[in-house]
């Protein structure tokens, strides 16, 4: 009896990899590579611009994958080593090379603490993405359970961004760039609940007033750039903590209602 028929076929598995979204995360994980090396330069302004770019590419390859259906576990685990270098080396070579470095100043222990802190962001990155790929389909997608990488990445490039467009030297603000390198590091790795933004339809109709909006906001973030983006990615930042309290504080009253 032949083998032959169709259902006893067995499917070969398609080689290669879909190009199009492939080529968006190489884009970006072409423009995390350059921020190094633009900050090895003091090149420091087109360093954290390129993060920015890199997050740009970053959210439109998954958003290209979906959209024309080529979704792959290769996809996926390349976008992932692609926010690595992006999100999380990235900055805090950036950030330590702008400023931290400059703890040397301050004797050897706190030039210690300046590499460990740059670590301690990298690291954050790191276990936050295993998290998040450990996390896949089991997550509320309403929220992020910790910061999401690369909103910590945009806070500390726009830092940088924002101090060097000001005309300030990095070992002017070392300290603050110490305290917000670390605390983007360490809010990566809490528990904190951070809005997704996976509920906002893109799809639908929306009032006009709604496009006029986002135009002036495209107008205010082209005025200044580094201030405003800056400013917002602070405030995403400092809205986990705010939003995790508020809910804490809703479930208590609930708990106990004449408190």
């Amino acid at each position: 009896m032949e083998n032959g028929g169709s259902g006893h076929r067995q499917r070969k598995r398609p080689r290669g990899i879909y190009l199009l979204p492939n080529l968006f995360t190489t884009a970006g994980l072409f423009a995390g590579f350059y921020a190094i090396v633009a900050a090895t330069s003091d090149r420091f302004e087109a360093a954290a611009v390129a993060i920015f770019v890199a997050m740009i590419m970053d959210g439109i390859d998954g958003r290209v994958a979906r959209l024309t259906n080529t979704q792959s576990e290769f996809g996926v685990q390349y976008d992932s080593l692609s926010d690595m270098v992006c999100f999380g080396l990235a900055p805090a070579l950036v950030v330590y090379e702008w400023a931290l470095r400059d703890l040397s100043a301050y004797g050897w222990f706190w030039a210690k603490v300046g590499w460990l802190g740059a670590f301690i962001y990298a690291a954050g990155a790191a276990l936050r993405l295993a998290r998040f790929n450990a996390q896949v389909g089991v997550a509320d997608k309403r929220y992020f359970q910790g910061l999401p990488s690369p909103s910590a990445a945009a806070v500390v490039a726009g830092f940088v961004w924002l101090g060097t467009d000001a005309g300030f030297l990095g070992r002017e603000l070392v300290w603050p760039a110490l305290a917000l390198t670390l605390l983007s590091g360490l809010l990566m790795v809490s528990n904190f609940r951070y809005y997704s933004f996976k509920e906002v339809d893109f799809k639908n109709r929306v009032p006009f007033v709604v496009l006029l909006m986002v135009v002036l906001l495209l107008v205010f973030v082209a005025l200044d750039p580094a201030t405003f983006l800056f400013a917002g990615f602070f405030c995403y930042l400092v809205s986990g903590p705010a939003l995790t309290l508020w809910h804490l504080r809703e479930r208590r009253q609930r708990r106990n209602p004449e408190a």
